[in-house]
């Protein structure tokens, strides 16, 4: 089981500060979690001009009894993170290239941007999900391949329960690129997601284990 914490910092003057005073603490401790097998990814989330907003955590926990120890744990819990949604998730088992070595540099100050997509809310959203799946997986598999798509899954609306949502991270350094990209896929096109938001991100390369495939 895995899950996603969607945590912001908030928009007062001193959230810049307390995010730099907390770095180097939060940055062990999720090296310590990734090596561990518990953290599945993290990834800061920027606005268009490489503004810190707050952070995206994926979490391979089999409970949110995990959630809440590591959110007990974690340095930006404390003191940086003003807002936080937990929700269930399901990561999508596909091809994804290997992680980039720990360590490695990547081109900053941007690397990839965050999607973030919500499904309608209306009786017919499970089936208008459901009817552009199949396209939407034989679109993604190669991209995640060629490491275009780093990571991708569904968000659920209990653990082990219906597909609400999908969260993805794209190897695009700008908003412009990524919607491009998304613009021609069936979850787009099939009217599947009706509130999306886009993150700018910089890819910290940790010992993270394997994704599904």
């Amino acid at each position: 089981m895995a899950y996603v914490i969607l945590a912001f910092d908030g928009d007062d003057a001193g959230a810049p500060m307390r995010r730099m005073a907390a770095r180097d603490a939060h940055v062990a401790f999720i090296t310590d979690e990734a090596k561990a097998g518990r953290l599945a990814l993290g990834l800061p989330l920027h606005d268009e001009a490489a503004r810190g907003l707050g952070s995206l955590m994926v979490l391979d926990v089999p409970d949110r009894a995990g959630v809440d120890a590591y959110l007990g744990r974690e340095p930006f819990a404390r003191e940086v993170w003003r807002r936080v949604e937990v929700m269930p998730f399901r990561i999508a088992p596909l091809p994804y290239a290997p992680w980039p070595s720990p360590g490695s540099a990547m081109p900053g100050p941007r690397s990839h941007t965050v999607l973030i997509a919500y499904d309608g809310s209306d009786a017919e959203a499970p089936a208008r999900r459901l009817a552009a799946r199949a396209a939407h997986f034989e679109r993604v598999r190669p991209l995640a391949a060629e490491g275009t798509l780093l990571f991708g899954g569904a968000i659920l609306d209990a653990p082990d329960g219906g597909m609400i949502g999908s969260i993805a991270v794209t190897r695009h350094a700008d908003h412009a690129a990524a919607q491009r990209f998304w613009a021609a896929d069936p979850y787009v096109t099939g009217d599947v997601w009706r509130d999306v938001t886009l993150y700018g991100s910089l890819l910290r390369p940790l010992p993270y284990k394997p994704l599904p495939s």
